[in-house]
């Protein structure tokens, strides 16, 4: 059955398995989602449920989103998004998904927009290896051969230059669920997932099984 929730990424720590070994985990503030509308076949045209997450203050949104709220009998949260699950029909306006949707050992895919770099050349941005760096040459961290001269005397479309870095949203798979707190909301996942610290992030089962 397939399950996602909306949190918040709090930033990075460790914790210790039970052979003692040290475990680097991801902390995310997962939740409470809220169901503020569903989508069936015979209105959308595809069955989903649009969930709101992180409460924002009412003078702070548009007449029309308030509405959108209030129909739901939803306090005005600050995220809106979709999911498509298998079992979205089985969901109600109203109902709370909790961080206890996912437990200790899930495989999961988590999406969120990556870190900016700002402006970046090819060696950093694409990991292009750089020219020899004794005195007598003349080439270091350029960008290299733009293409052929005389045919087709241009640049080929999709050529990896240097340009802005980051800051598109990215998706790490197949990640382990460490821990689940449902007291706090929090899920402990090990290794890094993308964004700063206070990024929104989406939690999916994985695709990767």
């Amino acid at each position: 059955m397939k399950k996602a929730i909306l949190g918040l990424k709090v930033g990075m720590t460790q914790v210790f398995d039970k052979t003692g070994r040290a475990v680097p985990v991801t902390v995310i503030a997962a939740g409470p989602n809220f169901v503020v509308q569903k989508k069936t076949v015979e209105n959308e045209g595809y069955a989903a449920i649009q969930v709101g997450f992180d409460d924002k203050a009412e003078r702070k949104v548009t007449k029309p989103i308030k509405g959108h709220f209030a129909k739901a009998k939803i306090a005005t949260k600050r995220y809106l998004r979709e999911f498509r699950l298998e079992d979205s029909a089985a969901y109600e306006v109203g109902q709370e998904i909790k961080a206890d949707v996912f437990k200790e050992g899930d495989k999961v895919d988590i999406s969120g927009v990556s870190k900016g770099k700002g402006f970046a050349g090819v060696i950093k941005r694409h990991n292009f290896h750089r020219g020899p760096m004794g005195h007598g040459s003349k080439f270091h961290r350029a960008v290299g051969s733009m293409g052929a001269s005389s045919d087709p005397s241009r640049t080929i479309p999709g050529k990896k230059l240097p340009g802005h870095m980051g800051a598109v949203n990215t998706t790490v798979v197949n990640l382990e669920v460490v821990k689940v707190d449902p007291d706090r909301n929090f899920i402990l996942v090990k290794g890094g997932v993308p964004g700063i610290r206070g990024s929104l992030v989406m939690i999916k089962n994985t695709v990767k099984v």
